[in-house]
């Protein structure tokens, strides 16, 4: 009778780490084996969805008049690569009274275990061990707090749904439009995706519009004013009637003039003066996308890199909680850790003596809302803090930011007066603005590189001298300045991950806007800077410097296929379904139909379709199918997420 209870992991790593705690230290056949229990791992997906010619053979042979394709029963296929493992859990799972699922507390790890139990056929209990960072103290906390199998039952399926649409328009679409490709005499694949292709659409745009855009001049007026000998800078402000929608002034000859008369004047009078006391929360801890855009803009680091740090600095070092986080904000249960980090944090690192005197571990932010949180909450530190001699390099510098932002939770408000001066000189107006800082607050956490970029309402960083209304300012200089309109800058990795997650902003289609949540993307924190990496290997898009640029093929795909196929708004549409068939308003069953009914419908227009597609041949090859998936960081083979292997057509 079998009386062992099993946990199943996700990575071989994550389960020395579980197995540790459980006194598990016999090691066993692919497990740890302590008393009454054992603790195995997977190597990401030991399983993959099956390609066409394991339904049919002649889907070996790439041919219009097959498609669309698509599954009556899906298959599912074991890894050959990682087929030992399979069969060690294949094996423990005929052995286990229970099974406690370990692998990692998200949709797709999930669907990394729950396929597993379907394809074994295990039908005993399962509880599920939700673990948010790798530290004992937090892996013996879940271990207490063992959830049911059937509260997150949801999220496999949900993944489930991501997978097979995946499959079917990465199988159909991209069979469809490389053949079509080949009778124009283009013989590369064309990989078509249900993310990647509205992804490299925004890229595309982009790219266009730097292109198309025809610079136009303006003019701007620099005045330097004295306040009982003390210089600071006001701006003229033109009339709306020769200004754009941004008050840029298009008109030379007014600026001239303005410039002129302002030089002859010798004073500026105050007309109007207002102080306001400004105050600024600080910024939420870390999500996923929002590190990887400020790595990206402050640090220089790629998408995936920012990515493969964070993991290793939670899977390896144990020092941040799980970072594949879609949220910020931070559960009020967990304030009372705070005390033990912030120690924790003040032992590893002597510099931060200073800053914690300022430090309040009963402040709570607004980053403490349990309303907020979803599956996962804000990247934070650990109380396994350790010296940060063992972090270099990028890893040190990612950790640095991810602490900063956790700090800044502790410190009071950032306060400031602004204060602004509005000027008559002959006859024009001129506006100073000034910033006086009050209260450093939260800023002390974060040093100035690192702190969020400021928008065009900040003030700029001068400090203005004691002013009254109706006082005369003497004109010291007058700087009349040319300028030029500048195009949209090309996408950097961290932009085309922020776009990903904003992209009801780019959508034109009002009704789309409407259904769009705010919280909906395209693609999801796990998988975007894999997305983005693929459609580089794919050779859609080149890397140059920190810029992102499409290639001539990437524009002729965009221009052929069909539009719903490229268009973000219909992608985050069908995330949006997703999120339905996770909470249970849609069953998996009806998601997978609405998307085949929808594929099935764009082959039949598209089937007639004459390409014309520049640049060379995409690679044919490891990186070049439409059917990769994204990847775990850590060593090859350790921890890799499905990757069903591509075809090149015959």
């Amino acid at each position: 009778m079998a009386t062992m209870r099993l946990f199943l992991c996700e990575k071989p790593s994550q389960a020395k780490d579980i197995a540790k705690v459980l006194q598990a230290t016999r090691r066993g056949d692919g497990c740890w084996l302590g008393p009454d229990l054992a603790v195995t791992w997977c190597i990401g997906h030991l399983l993959e969805t099956a390609p066409p010619d394991a339904y049919d053979a002649r889907y070996k042979r790439w041919d219009l008049s097959d498609l669309p394709i698509v599954p009556e029963h899906w298959k599912m296929l074991v890894k050959p690569k990682t087929a030992s493992q399979y069969k060690v859990i294949k094996r423990l799972l005929g052995e286990c009274r229970e099974l406690i699922i370990a692998t990692d507390a998200d949709r797709e790890g999930e669907m990394i275990a729950r396929e597993l139990v379907e394809h074994c056929r295990y039908r005993g209990p399962i509880r599920r061990l939700w673990l948010s960072a790798l530290d004992d103290a937090s892996i013996r906390k879940a271990l207490a707090a063992l959830k049911p199998g059937t509260e997150t039952f949801s999220l496999y399926h949900s993944a489930l749904g991501r997978s097979r649409a995946d499959w079917l328009i990465g199988m159909n679409m991209s069979r469809l439009f490389t053949l079509l490709g080949r009778q124009s005499g283009y013989q590369g694949v064309l990989s078509v995706g249900r993310v990647q292709t509205p992804t490299l659409r925004l890229v595309v745009d982009r790219d266009r519009s730097i292109a198309d855009f025809v610079p136009v001049p303006w003019w701007a007026i620099e005045v330097q004013l004295l306040a009982e000998g003390t210089p600071f800078t006001a701006q003229w402000r033109a009339p709306e009637d020769a200004c754009d929608d941004q008050g840029r002034c298009l008109k030379q000859e007014l600026a001239q003039q303005a410039a002129q008369d302002m030089r002859h004047a010798g004073s500026a009078r105050l007309v109007a003066l207002k102080t306001e006391r400004i105050r600024e929360m600080p910024p939420l801890p870390f999500d996923l996308g929002t590190l990887q855009e400020i790595c990206s803009k402050k640090l220089g680091l790629g998408a995936q890199e920012t990515l493969d740090i964070a993991q290793a600095l939670y899977e390896t070092h144990k020092v941040i909680t799980y970072p594949r986080s879609d949220c910020g904000y931070l559960p009020q249960s967990q304030h009372g850790e705070a005390p033990a980090i912030l120690a924790a944090l003040e032992r590893t690192d002597p510099a931060l003596a200073g800053l914690m005197h300022h430090i309040d571990p009963r402040r709570r932010s607004r980053a403490w809302n349990d309303a907020r949180v979803g599956a996962h909450h804000g990247i934070i530190p650990t109380a396994a803090a350790q010296s940060l001699d063992r972090l270099v390099g990028k890893q040190c510098a990612v950790y640095t930011l991810i602490r900063a932002r956790y700090l800044a939770q502790f410190l009071p408000n950032h306060e400031y007066d602004r204060t602004q001066a509005d000027f008559d000189c002959a006859g024009h107006a001129l506006r100073a603005v000034g910033k006086r800082i009050v209260e450093p607050g939260w800023r002390r956490a974060l040093p100035e590189a690192l702190t969020p970029a400021k928008g065009r309402e900040t003030p700029p960083s001068q400090e203005l001298p004691a002013l009254r209304e109706g006082q005369d300012c003497a004109v010291a200089e007058v700087t009349l300045k040319d300028l030029w309109t500048q195009p949209p800058k090309p996408y950097t990795e961290g932009d085309l991950i922020k776009a990903m997650k904003n992209v009801a902003k780019l959508v034109d289609d009002p009704r789309l806007k409407q259904k769009l949540k705010d919280t909906t993307g395209i693609g999801t924190e796990a998988t975007r800077a894999g997305i983005i990496q693929a459609l580089i290997e794919r050779g859609y898009l080149l890397k140059q410097g920190k810029a992102l640029a499409a290639t001539p093929a990437a524009f002729s795909l965009i221009d052929a296929v069909p539009r719903p196929i490229a268009d973000p708004g219909t992608t985050a549409i069908w995330e949006q379904a997703l999120d339905m068939v996770q909470s249970g308003e849609m069953s998996l069953e009806a998601f997978v139909a609405k998307q085949s009914a929808w594929m099935s419908k764009l082959i039949e227009r598209c089937a007639g379709l004459r390409l014309t597609i520049s640049g060379p041949a995409a690679p044919v090859g490891r990186g070049a199918g439409p059917w990769k998936k994204k990847r775990k960081a850590g060593k090859p083979g350790a921890g890799g997420r499905r990757r069903a292997r591509p075809a090149a057509p015959p």
